[in-house]
């Protein structure tokens, strides 16, 4: 029997983004949990990617599946560093090792920019977390698309709370791998868009050539949603590398 697959989803959604991959693959068992703070999941203090970690942790099996998009991404590797035990293998899709760029770092967005979707979800918090999600498809292929199936799963479990969405936010601003990448020795698949503009595709370079046991799968023309964009694509790696790993 194969090891069951854990899908954490992204800042400002939810795991029910995951359900048509679910269903692309119905020889996986899969898990898509809400992260702490999201649908029926209760939040965490400090909301930090190694405190979403450890809150998760205890809920996935021994030497499991483990993807992360976006955010769940950034969780996913402090889960695969702190845990290694949970994590046989590890899928990061739209990942980056430090979202925003500060000394030694110029892979990511640049804080003022970040900034003011903080200030945003002060102010209109529904709005900038539209706005957010808009950003994800931009440049892609199919990006009407991609927008569209988005902003119908957003709030599909209740609206977050505006606490939960700014905690997010100071997560995406202070997690940094950097040398903690040679923690994560579970084999890895780096999926990635050639168009992302909020995990830079340079971002993903990097995480292939640190982390100890990493390849990337680069969909040239996806944005940051690439298994919403790109799903054949996007399934199709998936399973040559469960495949080649859980065996």
């Amino acid at each position: 029997m194969s090891a069951p697959l854990t899908l954490l989803h992204g800042w400002g959604l939810h795991g029910g983004i995951w359900a048509a991959r679910r269903a692309a693959l119905p020889e996986q068992a899969m898990h898509a949990p809400d992260l702490p703070g999201y649908g029926d999941s209760a939040s965490v203090s400090p909301y930090t990617a190694e405190a979403l970690a450890d809150a998760i942790a205890p809920t996935l099996p021994e030497a499991g599946l483990l993807l992360g998009w976006s955010m769940g991404g950034m969780v996913a590797l402090a889960l695969a560093a702190r845990h290694p035990h949970k994590v046989k293998a590890l899928v990061l899709v739209a990942t980056t090792p430090a979202y925003v760029n500060r000394a030694g770092w110029d892979k990511g967005l640049t804080p003022e920019l970040l900034a003011s979707f903080a200030e945003g979800v002060q102010t209109d918090y529904r709005a900038t977390l539209l706005r957010f999600l808009s950003l994800q498809a931009r440049g892609g292929e199919a990006a009407r698309e991609v927008i569209g199936q988005l902003r119908e799963s957003v709030f599909a479990r209740g609206e977050p709370a505006a606490a939960t969405l700014a905690d997010g936010l100071e997560l995406l601003r202070a997690f940094e791998l950097g040398a903690h990448a040679k923690q994560i020795q579970a084999p890895t698949l780096v999926l990635h868009g050639g168009y992302d503009g909020l995990c830079l595709p340079a971002a993903a370079e990097w995480l292939a050539s640190e982390l100890p046991d990493a390849r990337l799968a680069m969909q040239a023309k996806a944005a940051h949603a690439p298994f919403l964009s790109h799903p054949d694509w996007f399934v199709e790696e998936l399973k040559g590398f469960l495949r080649e790993h859980d065996r």
